[in-house]
C-alpha cells in the first residue's frame, strides 16, 4: 500500500496538505529531515505515515506526557499498534511495552528522551528493527530556544549508534539561529529542511493596554467566547490560582494548572479540559505543550511571555482544528520590568542573558507596533507577508502622534527626580499631585512638577511604556522598577530627535466578529449535529479518552450536512478511516436515519 492509500484508509484524509507528501516520501525512502511546521499543520502525520510504510517500529521522542497519551489513544482508534513509555507507567506496564517492542509487535513507540537514553532501552533497540527516529519539539535542543531541555543534547547518540536509521526532527517554532543549532546538535547536516508557512490565518491577534486586566479578560471571554474552551496564561502560580478562583466567582468554568499542584489535581484538571466542553484552564506555561485538543477557541495572556517563539507556540494552541480562534494579550510596563528582572537574575551565561534581552525586545516591538501583528510575527521567522486585515491593528489602526514634547517632559522628569522612581511617582510629579511622598522628596519644587497636565494618567502610562520599548529608558529591577535614562535619550532631551508614539486606546466592544467556522452548519442540521456530539461524548466516557480522539467536530459537521445513507457514502467523510468506519459506521448511520 502506498502513502496516499494509507492516508485514506488509515487516517481518513483524501489528500496531503502542503509539504506533507514530500516529507513522507523523503523519510519513507530513508532520508533525514528537519521539519518546521506550525501547530495544527499536520506534523505528526509526517512521521506516522513513514512509520507504517517502513518495516520495524518508529521511535517518537517527546518530552510531553499529554501528547504521548493523546496520540497513542488516537492511533489505537485507527487500528495502529502504538504504545508509550514514560513516568506515568508502573513497572508491570513498562515490562509489557518492552516485551511488545522486542517482539516486533509495535508500529510506533512514544518515549521520553531520558528513557530512550537508558542503557537497557538502547540495548533493546539494537535487537529490534527500527523504522525511524522522530524527534518532536526539536527546538528543545537549543539553549537559545524558549524551552531548552538538557536531556535533548544526548540525542546525537542516535545517529552514532544507528547510522542507517532515518531521523526526522520537528518543531513549530524556530528562528534561523535555533534552526542552525538544531542541525548542529542533532548531527542533521545532510538532512533536507522543510519550512512550511508559519502563518495561522484562522487566529486573530489582539494586544491591549493593560488597565484592569481581570475585567478586560472577563469582558473578552463574555463578549467573544461565552461557553468556549480556552487557556489563560499567567506568570506566577499564585496569580494562576487567584485568577481561576475569580473567574469561577464570575460564572466562568475555570480550573488552575501549575507545577506546584498535586499531580492528581493537575491530571484531573487536564482531563476535565480535554474531555469536557467549555472549560477554561488558567495556567503557567507548564500547561499546553502537547495538548492535542483541537477546539480551543482562545488563548489569553495576562502576563508578557519571554519571547516571540514562546508567544507563537502558546497562542498556536488555539484553533488547531483550523476554525477561527483568538490570541488575546493584556500588556503593561510592569510586565517588561518583571521579565527584565528574571533575565538579570537568571543563572545563564552573559551570552544567554544578552540573547534573552534581544528576544524580549523583539516581542516588545510586536506589542508596540502600529502595523500588522501578523506581518511582524511572520517576519521574525523569516517569512514575508502582507497585512492580514484581521488582527487588531489592521481592524482598528492606531493613531500615530507627534509625541516629541511629551517624550522630552517624561525623560526630563526621570532625570530631575534622580532616576530613582517608578512610573506611578513620575506621573504624579508630571500631573502636579502634591501628595505626602512628593513633598517628602521635595519634588513639588522641581521644574517638571505639573508640566504634564495636557495628558491624563492613562496616556502617561502609555508614553512611559513606549519610551522603554523604544529604548530611551530602562527599568532598574534592583530599584523596584525605577526608570533610568539610556544614552539613546540624549538626542531627544536636546531637541535633536523627533518621537512618534501610538495613541492609547481603551478597548471597547469588538468591531468585527470572528471569521465563520468551518464547522458551521445550517440550522436544519443542528439537531443531528448535537445528537452526534452527544453520541461521541458517550463513546469517549466509555473508553476514557478525549472526545476529539473519537472524531473531530469537523467530521461530525460533515456527517450532519451530507447525511450519508450507507457505509460507502460514510467512507468519503473526512477523518473516517477504515477502522473507524468498521467500528462506528453502523451506529452513525442509525443516528443519521433517525
Amino acid at each position: 500500500m502506498n502513502a496516499v492509500e494509507l492516508l485514506r484508509s488509515v487516517f481518513g484524509h483524501p489528500e496531503f496538505r502542503g509539504a506533507q507528501a514530500d516529507i513522507v516520501n523523503h523519510v519513507a525512502g530513508g532520508g533525514d529531515a528537519l521539519v518546521l511546521m506550525p501547530t495544527g499543520g499536520g506534523k505528526s502525520l509526517c512521521y506516522q505515515l513513514p512509520a507504517l510504510l517502513r518495516p520495524g517500529v518508529a521511535l517518537v521522542v517527546s518530552p510531553l506526557i499529554a501528547l504521548m497519551q493523546d496520540q497513542v489513544a488516537a492511533l489505537t482508534q485507527l487500528g495502529v499498534r502504538a504504545a508509550v513509555l514514560n513516568s506515568t507507567l508502573d513497572a508491570r506496564a513498562v515490562h509489557g511495552v518492552e516485551r511488545a517492542l522486542c517482539a516486533g509487535e509495535l508500529d510506533l513507540l512514544y518515549v521520553a528522551p531520558e528513557r530512550l537514553m537508558m542503557p537497557r532501552m538502547l540495548e533493546c533497540l539494537e535487537n529490534s528493527e527500527i523504522a525511524l527516529f522522530a524527534i518532536d519539539e526539536a527546538h528543545c535542543v537549543s539553549q537559545w530556544g524558549h524551552d531548552f531541555r538538557p536531556e535533548y543534547l544526548q540525542l546525537s547518540v542516535l545517529h552514532e549508534r544507528f547510522p542507517q536509521v532515518p531521523r526526522i526532527a520537528l518543531t513549530a517554532t524556530a528562528d534561523p539561529q535555533t534552526r542552525t543549532e538544531i542541525i548542529r546538535r542533532l548531527g542533521l547536516d545532510d538532512a533536507r529542511v522543510f519550512v512550511s508557512s508559519f502563518d495561522r490565518p484562522n487566529i486573530r491577534y489582539t494586544i491591549v493596554d493593560k488597565v484592569d486586566p481581570r475585567q478586560q479578560l472577563l469582558q473578552f471571554i463574555r463578549e467573544d467566547h461565552p461557553g468556549d474552551a480556552g487557556i489563560v496564561y499567567c506568570l506566577s502560580r499564585k496569580k494562576v490560582e487567584e485568577t481561576a478562583a475569580w473567574l469561577v466567582s464570575m460564572g466562568i468554568r475555570a480550573v488552575p494548572y501549575h507545577a506546584g499542584l498535586e499531580m492528581s489535581v493537575r491530571m484531573a484538571h487536564q482531563a476535565q479540559f480535554q474531555r469536557e466542553e467549555g472549560i477554561v484552564v488558567v495556567a503557567t506555561i507548564a500547561f499546553g505543550m502537547g495538548i492535542d485538543k483541537p477546539d480551543v477557541r482562545f488563548v489569553a495572556h495576562l502576563d508578557l511571555p519571554k519571547s516571540i517563539e514562546g508567544y507563537y507556540q502558546e497562542t498556536g494552541r488555539a484553533g488547531r482544528d483550523g476554525a477561527a480562534a483568538d490570541a488575546w494579550m493584556a500588556y503593561g510596563l510592569a510586565d517588561l520590568v518583571q521579565q527584565r528582572r528574571m533575565i538579570d537574575q537568571s543563572e545563564g551565561s552573559e551570552e544567554f542573558r544578552r540573547v534573552s534581552v534581544v528576544k524580549l525586545d523583539a516581542l516588545l516591538g510586536l506589542c508596540e507596533s502600529a502595523s500588522c501583528r501578523r506581518v511582524l510575527l511572520l517576519e521574525y521567522f523569516g517569512e514575508a507577508s502582507v497585512p492580514c486585515g484581521y488582527c487588531d491593528t489592521c481592524l482598528n489602526p492606531p493613531e500615530i502622534w507627534d509625541a516629541t514634547e511629551a517624550a522630552r517632559k517624561g525623560l526630563s522628569c526621570i532625570y530631575r527626580t534622580g532616576q530613582r522612581f517608578g512610573v506611578v511617582h513620575l506621573i504624579d510629579v508630571l500631573l502636579g499631585k502634591s501628595n505626602e511622598r512628593i513633598k517628602q522628596w521635595g519634588h513639588d519644587q522641581l521644574t517638571v512638577f505639573g508640566i504634564g497636565l495636557e495628558h491624563d494618567e492613562m496616556t502617561w502610562r502609555s508614553i512611559f511604556r513606549q519610551l522603554v520599548a523604544i529604548g530611551y529608558a530602562r527599568p532598574d529591577h534592583e530599584a523596584f522598577g525605577a526608570l533610568q535614562l539610556t544614552a539613546s535619550s540624549r538626542p531627544v532631551l536636546k531637541g535633536e530627535a523627533r518621537v512618534e508614539l501610538r495613541r492609547v486606546v481603551v478597548q471597547q466592544g469588538r468591531t468585527s466578529k470572528l471569521r465563520a467556522l468551518p464547522t458551521a452548519i445550517k440550522p436544519a442540521d443542528g439537531d443531528l449535529f448535537e445528537r452526534l456530539k452527544n453520541w461521541r461524548m458517550t463513546q469517549a466516557r466509555e473508553q476514557a479518552v478525549p472526545a476529539y480522539v473519537i472524531f473531530h467536530d469537523r467530521t461530525l459537521a460533515e456527517i450532519a450536512t451530507a447525511k450519508p445513507s450507507n457505509l460507502q457514502a460514510l467512507a468519503t467523510i473526512g477523518g473516517m478511516g477504515s477502522k473507524k468506519l468498521e467500528r462506528y459506521g453502523a451506529e452513525l448511520l442509525t443516528l443519521v436515519r433517525q
